[in-house]
């Protein structure tokens, strides 16, 4: 029999809920989809603007914290006539990425990174930097972030001494309130077996109201499994007080799943 035989799998992600959900069934279980990541909404206007200053300014290093980010950039520079001209400049200037997504997009263009985080994290990533420029000059940074994390890390960077360009080429919108109010009450009332989470935005959102904090980290620590992909959307569980999240040691759709099925035909029946 397989392992997910049987349960019950909430899906919280949106744009691989489809693919998710058909690995579980695949493995016999029941994939109940409640996406709150938020729609994605491109700030066109402000990506044009980016692309237009980074090609005006100089920049020492260009840093790249998501590969929808870097991958929004680059067709707005081709949208506006200029991606020829911005491709040209990022090969001149050091780059910092982190993120799978993000690699595939920097290999696309052909471009070189100085430094790749190692463990997918900004922590990792800000780190190396850090341990580079200590004692040296203060350099010229363009940071291509989102909302959640876009004032926190240009904070960092300055601090350190950096001058920072701040480009948010997209931003979140609040996931339905019905269906984020509709999972805490399946984690809650401990209605799915496990909840898939894909990104730290659906964790963030999970946990927004500190009043029903406690009994969603109490569900999860008593039979709730929280799943992870990806170091970062782990660590945001962590930090949230979750004890035990599962995450695969590949980050990809299928080795989740797989993990999850050796995670219950490890149990006790």
């Amino acid at each position: 029999m397989n392992g997910l035989a049987g349960k019950k799998i909430g899906v919280a992600a949106v744009r691989a809920a489809k693919e998710i959900s058909l690995l579980i069934e695949k493995q016999s279980g029941t994939p109940v989809i409640l996406p709150i990541q938020g729609r994605q909404r491109l700030n066109e206007d402000i990506s044009a603007q980016n692309i237009t200053d980074f090609l005006a300014e100089s920049f020492d290093w260009a840093i790249f914290t998501t590969g929808i980010g870097a991958r929004t950039l680059t067709d707005s520079a081709e949208s506006i006539g200029l991606q020829s001209r911005y491709i040209d400049k990022l090969k001149e200037t050091k780059l910092a990425v982190r993120g799978s997504k993000t690699m595939k997009w920097i290999k696309e263009y052909g471009l070189e990174p100085i430094h790749v985080s190692e463990d997918g994290t900004m922590d990792n990533l800000l780190a190396a930097l850090d341990e580079e420029y200590k004692g040296k000059s203060p350099q010229r940074i363009f940071l291509q972030a989102y909302d959640q994390d876009d004032d926190k890390l240009k904070s960092i960077l300055e601090e350190n001494g950096h001058t920072v360009y701040l480009s948010r080429p997209y931003s979140y919108e609040k996931p339905d309130a019905l269906v984020v109010e509709q999972l805490k009450q399946s984690i809650i009332e401990q209605s799915l077996d496990a909840i898939v989470f894909t990104s730290k935005t659906q964790v963030r959102n999970i946990f927004a109201d500190p009043a029903q904090s406690t009994q969603l980290i109490e569900a999860f620590n008593d039979q709730v499994l929280a799943v992870a992909v990806g170091k970062v959307t782990a660590k945001e569980l962590e930090s949230n007080g979750i004890k035990q999240v599962l995450q695969p040691e590949h980050q990809k759709m299928g080795a989740m799943i797989v993990a999850i099925d050796h995670h219950y035909r490890k149990q006790p029946v």
